[in-house]
């Protein structure tokens, strides 16, 4: 499968757990994801837009003085986790809260960089372990992020984000329709409750259409 035939991740892929945050940089990061959530409807409409080209002019400008305004927000939030991680290597929490915070920030080699380090401490969390597997994914490397992914199954088979975001990388990064229709009906199997289960039925259903297609 060429680049420009894979698709994104679906945006329910991150797995990260919910951390205890200060008042201040809960603050700063819901005004970040807000003005990264701004900039991207720019993006967006203006890559679909039939409007004439000084209108479309008007909306990249736009886009480009808010994503400036996300990346200023990003860069104060992870100041003081940064801090905390020059005082104390070894502070578990602070490296998975800048892993987070660059992957939200689409900073994914940064995110990657911490995310290693916390497995270090760690190494048995599925989230984090997900999450680094999917920031591979986005910078390209669909081997590494296949990797990351078993080595997460092998320390909790059955974890529900590494199966769905496994079968994606299968699919869209190998081609391997098969492995992916695999990994998501073992995510159907292992749990049975899961919220998007109409949704990976509709994904496995179509990707057993592309592996008869061959």
């Amino acid at each position: 499968m060429s680049e420009k035939d894979k698709e994104p991740l679906p945006s329910t892929i991150s797995s990260g757990e919910t951390q205890n945050w200060s008042s201040t940089q809960a603050y700063l990061l819901a005004a970040f994801c807000l003005l990264l959530g701004v900039a991207l409807g720019y993006l967006f409409r203006g890559s679909a837009s039939s409007m004439p080209q000084a209108v479309t002019a008007r909306q990249s400008t736009g886009f480009a003085v808010e994503n400036t305004q996300a990346q200023a927000a990003l860069q104060q939030s992870v100041v003081p986790l940064l801090e905390a991680v020059n005082r104390s290597p070894a502070d578990y929490d602070a490296l998975v809260k800048l892993g987070d915070l660059y992957y939200d920030g689409q900073q994914f080699p940064n995110a990657i960089q911490y995310y290693e380090r916390a497995l270090v401490i760690h190494p048995e969390n599925p989230d984090v372990r997900t999450d680094l597997g999917t920031a591979y994914w986005y910078i390209g490397n669909a081997d590494k992020a296949l990797a990351e992914m078993e080595i997460s199954l092998k320390y909790k088979p059955g974890h529900p984000q590494t199966l769905f975001n496994l079968g994606w990388v299968k699919w869209q990064g190998k081609a391997d329709a098969k492995g992916a229709v695999a990994a998501w009906q073992n995510l159907l199997k292992t749990n049975p409750d899961y919220p998007q289960k109409q949704q990976v039925e509709q994904y496995i259903a179509k990707a057993k259409e592309h592996a008869a297609r061959g």
